[in-house]
């Protein structure tokens, strides 16, 4: 059985393309992008789980790669 992993971020619409590609490159499925209350977008993002690594390993990347739209 697949284990999935999640993770959610917000999408800046001048940058879309660039935040979902890459997501996608680091292993990330995009399944749904919805608007929040203050009317932005978040994307919803699954992979599997790796059996070979720690639960969760992907958090540490996804910290990473979040920084580089930050600011």
């Amino acid at each position: 059985m697949t284990t999935w992993e999640y993770f959610t971020t917000p999408l800046l619409i001048h940058n879309t393309a660039a935040i979902l590609n890459n997501w996608g490159k680091q292993g990330w499925e995009l399944v749904q992008v919805v608007t929040n209350a203050e009317g932005g977008l978040v994307a919803y993002f699954k992979r599997p789980v790796s059996s070979a690594g720690p639960e969760n390993a992907g958090l540490a990347s996804a910290a990473v790669a979040a920084k580089q739209f930050e600011a």
